[in-house]
């Protein structure tokens, strides 16, 4: 390990932390969070091939929702590995590199998951409002290059994270405060000053998360003020209901999300249980529910499985 003055600038491993208190339940816990994933595997798959089988799903709404369930694919498989390594085996160590590696895929896939919400947002908000024109804005070129930009603008901002923290000294206790690796947890465990990270983490949050859940929320209520507009209570109602699963999808990104910065940026009185436990939310909660709140609100989707399922019956009773 190099070090310069007797202190290490890149540590050879970090130490993970699983819930404190509950260490005699790893093993249920191990199968809790293992169950967890192969949900957010099976239900983000199911809606991959959905749509890809499905040709008239074939539109921006569904495209979008496909990016959704890659990302929650990525991520869950980024961070789940070594959690269920860390509570079925004890094995709690993460080697830097790794840890970096992790952290940009965290934080950018957030980032990018993000992106996508604001896409959405602004694909419902002209389908209400300009519905006339919704179909020459938004056409499947025109979805794609949203992805890719997405995606770029992930990468963009976050890669610098891990750079950041490769000009940090380490010279104390390696223990983060989480079961994966996270920007403010490992910037935290510097033994120099970290007022860039802080400033670039900080900006970078507000940049693109902040933004985004602002201009999410602008143009709600937008579509709030053109459908109370509406002359009819049912169609009122039924130009709401388009929006409901990307509202419940919304929240089930930005509430884990806000709680988690709140967490590490007001640390004081937290009880190590609360990060764990947080960040769990944080990474498990999009990936478990986006799959099943669209699975429940879109009728294609429920069509669809419903169609599978009696295939497989007939298929069966053959």
């Amino acid at each position: 390990m190099p070090s310069h003055n007797g202190t290490n600038l890149s540590p050879s491993t970090f130490i993970l932390v699983g819930i404190p208190g509950l260490e005699s339940g790893r093993s249920w816990m191990a199968f809790l969070l293992c169950s967890m994933y192969i949900m957010a595997v099976a239900g983000n798959s199911a809606v991959l091939f959905i749509v890809k089988m499905e040709k008239s799903l074939h539109i921006p709404m569904y495209f979008f929702l496909c990016m959704l369930a890659a990302i929650d694919l990525v991520l869950s498989t980024a961070t789940m590995p070594k959690l269920l390594s860390l509570y079925w085996s004890d094995m709690r160590e993460i080697s830097f590199g790794a840890c970096l590696i992790q952290m940009f895929l965290v934080h950018s896939l957030s980032a990018v998951e993000s992106s996508v919400l604001l896409a959405m947002a602004s694909d419902r908000y002209v389908a209400i409002c300009h519905p006339l024109r919704h179909a020459s804005i938004f056409t499947n070129a025109v979805t794609a290059k949203i992805g890719l930009v997405a995606l770029a603008r992930g990468v963009m901002f976050f890669l610098p994270l891990p750079l950041l923290i490769l000009n940090l000294p380490f010279c104390g206790s390696k223990v983060l405060s989480h079961s994966y690796c996270l920007h403010q947890d490992v910037m935290n465990l510097a033994c120099a000053g970290t007022t860039p990270n802080v400033v670039y983490g900080l900006t970078t949050i507000l940049l693109v998360m902040g933004l985004d859940s602002l201009l999410i929320f602008l143009s709600y209520v937008l579509i709030i003020h053109t459908v109370l507009q509406l002359a009819s209570s049912k169609e009122r109602l039924k130009a709401f209901s388009t929006c409901v699963a990307h509202i419940c999808v919304v929240l089930a990104f930005y509430v884990p999300l806000i709680g988690l910065s709140v967490v590490h940026r007001v640390q004081n009185g937290h009880s190590p249980l609360i990060h764990v436990i947080m960040g769990n939310v944080y990474i498990l909660m999009p990936p478990v529910l986006n799959p099943i709140i669209y699975g429940v609100r879109t009728k294609e989707i429920q069509r669809r499985i419903l169609k599978l399922f009696r295939m497989e019956s007939y298929g069966a009773a053959q």
